[in-house]
């Protein structure tokens, strides 16, 4: 998510304070960066905005990686500057979840609101605003959504955007005349799309709704929709139609502000192919509370921009949001944590969290009972209180203990302790494991989901998959610098109406290869074997571009030795030299090499491995690197042959 430095300084601005006032200021984007990163969510970026904030000469935005259990709270401003609070200890000065109001009005508008099924919207508000005038956005609203990377529509879009990115709450706008009506009575239903006749299903005819980029999307019966009495407004959380579009005609409006189910949304968001800023909160199961501050600042907003009058809310809410307390000691975040907290420590991270909590300090364990948020949906047992203490103090202040050593033995897991010993032993005979895809062109068992169409069975067995791996790795056996190629699987495979795990083993050979395949044979055993820990980095960058290989022999005096000349040829060869080896030697009398014709001299023959990490090498480029080689190896009066 995108998130404003800019922006976020608004949360920690008095209202209507000054700079030198009521003003708190943030540190700059890297230290807000790093804070983020060591206590909440990793920082994807950290770039400078070419959109300004009104006299702001710069502001920086941070792409924040939220964590999938913080989606529901902070995919928003409001979220990130909270965790800032927290993190950093600076309060915040306005926090918009911190109000209170309700949506009581005296007014009521001729619109009825309909939930068919409460378990995929769980709350769902009509605010109806008459005589708005739709028109281009202040230039505060404009820069700031371009900041994050928006593009303005118009004031009223804008302000359900902006709301949006705020606090979290997903909004959309309906032009109210575009609504169909009946005896002058509106009607709003959330229900699913309505499922065809057999003969429109058999034509390919079921609802569709025109987007408002013009876009056709068909429906079925397992997506929620927003309707009127006839047609279709808008995907419950996705997008929202052209038949009730908001554009410099409209002057009535109906927002909605609403909360619809999270798998629901994602499953028809994945279906359409439609993932939008709206459906990525609803993704995450936002609290249905969150819905009527959503109004509330909407409705304020856009009275404020396009003028108008606000007449009133329905708010449908069939089943409210339970408040709800967690119990937890001092004792047991102590003993979970391995601390030594004191109770005005943990106090004092309830409070830069916004916790309202109380202690009872009669008990020996100092018990608190912590209210959580509405919006803090992922507070869900004591576990969650204890490791958001350890989080906003830092886990660099939990001690490391070494693990207490178990006081009986371990049980004995047969087929686990089975495959690994047949692994260890396998890799000191010189085998490579391989893992190969359980997907095959044939087989007994056909995949209900298919993955493709090449490979829609599931494998009966092993020796197919190292057939394939064989082949490739003995192309690349210089390479690897193996003299010869040895491969091994254990897997699971379906044969003969049942699932079981064999070991199959490929072997190089002059006619090609060796392939055999086992069933695991039971190894009985008390106890888990004591393998040493290895001290060597098993793993090296590799190349996705082809190889080149080249041999050289050299004739040299008695008594030379191979790793010097080694030397050199790594010297010489430069970067490009990713493997080399001596895979020859024989000794002979004469020639120039050795001084004289009776003199002994031995000759020696290294296979050299050239290749790029950023482009397939050149026959040139492989003969440039050799030059260089040859060069050098005949100033030390070695002889090429």
């Amino acid at each position: 998510m995108k998130v404003s430095v800019k922006w976020l300084q608004t949360f920690f601005s008095a209202e209507g304070g000054s700079a030198s006032g009521g003003r708190a200021s943030l540190p700059d984007a890297q230290a807000l960066a790093d804070a983020l990163t060591f206590h909440a969510f990793e920082i994807e970026s950290t770039i400078e905005s070419t959109a300004q904030i009104g006299h702001a000469v710069s502001n920086f935005v941070l792409d924040v990686k939220v964590t999938p259990n913080r989606g529901h709270d902070c995919l928003s401003h409001r979220g990130i500057a909270k965790e800032i609070s927290a993190i950093l200890n600076i309060p915040m000065k306005n926090d918009p979840l911190a109000l209170r109001f309700n949506l009581n009005s005296t007014l009521r508008f001729n619109l009825n609101v309909s939930i068919e099924n409460p378990r995929l919207c769980s709350r769902y508000i009509a605010g109806y605003i008459r005589g708005v005038k739709v028109g281009p956005s202040p230039d505060w609203l404009r820069e700031s959504l371009e900041s994050i990377g928006q593009k303005s529509i118009n004031n009223i879009v804008d302000a359900a955007n902006y709301i949006m990115f705020n606090i979290g709450q997903p909004l959309h706008a309906f032009d109210a005349e575009k609504l169909v009506s009946k005896d002058e009575q509106y009607s709003i239903i959330i229900r699913n799309a309505r499922k065809p006749s057999f003969a429109k299903a058999s034509a390919g005819e079921g609802e569709k709704m025109v987007s408002l980029d013009g876009k056709e999307y068909a429906l079925t019966d397992s997506m929620l929709v927003i309707a009127d009495g006839e047609r279709v407004l808008g995907v419950a959380g996705v997008k929202g139609g052209k038949a009730a579009e908001v554009n410099e005609a409209t002057t009535d409006i109906i927002i909605e502000s609403a909360n619809f189910d999270g798998a629901s949304v994602r499953k028809t968001a994945q279906a359409l192919k439609l993932r939008t800023d709206a459906s990525q909160r609803f993704e995450q199961s936002l609290s249905p509370e969150l819905a009527a501050y959503g109004m509330r600042a909407v409705a304020d907003m856009i009275v404020q921009l396009a003028g108008g009058e606000l007449v009133g809310f329905v708010d449908e809410y069939p089943v409210p949001q339970e408040k709800k307390e967690l119990s937890i000691s001092l004792q047991k975040i102590n003993s979970v944590l391995g601390t030594n907290f004191t109770q005005s420590q943990v106090e004092d991270v309830f409070n830069r969290l916004g916790l309202p909590h109380t202690c009872d300090e009669a008990s020996p364990h100092r018990i608190f009972k912590v209210e959580v948020p509405f919006e803090r949906l992922d507070l869900e047992i004591p576990e969650d209180i204890t490791e958001e203490i350890a989080r906003i103090e830092g886990y660099d202040k939990i001690p490391v203990a070494d693990l207490p050593s178990l006081k009986d033995a371990p049980d004995i897991n047969e087929n686990f302790y089975q495959t690994e010993k047949i692994r260890e032993e396998l890799m000191q005979k010189g085998y490579s494991e391989v893992y190969t895809s359980i997907f095959a062109e044939k087989g007994e068992r056909v995949v209900a989901n298919k993955v493709d169409g090449v490979r829609p069975y599931l494998r009966s067995n092993l020796s197919e998959g190292l057939a394939e791996a064989l082949q490739k790795n003995v192309r690349n056996k210089d390479l690897l610098g193996l003299k010869e190629v040895k491969l091994f699987e254990i897997g699971t495979v379906w044969k003969g109406g049942k699932e079981s795990t064999v070991v199959g083993m490929a072997i190089e050979t002059k006619q090609g290869g060796k392939i055999t395949e086992a069933a695991l044979n039971p190894i009985k055993s008390d106890h888990y074997d004591d393998f040493p820990i290895p001290d060597d980095v098993r793993y090296r960058p590799f190349s996705k571009f082809p190889f080149i290989v080249r041999d050289i022999a050299l004739w040299t005096a008695a008594g030379t030795k191979p790793e010097e000349i080694l030397e050199l040829i790594r010297k010489e060869s430069g970067s490009l030299l990713v493997r080399s080896e001596l895979f020859d030697t024989f000794s002979a009398k004469g020639g120039s090499a050795s001084g004289g014709e009776n003199r002994p001299r031995i000759s020696y023959a290294f296979r050299l491995v050239l290749q790029s990490f950023e482009k397939t090498l050149t026959d040139e480029e492989a003969n440039a690197v050799m030059e260089n080689v040859y060069k050098e190896v005949k100033k030390r009066g070695w002889e090429p042959r």
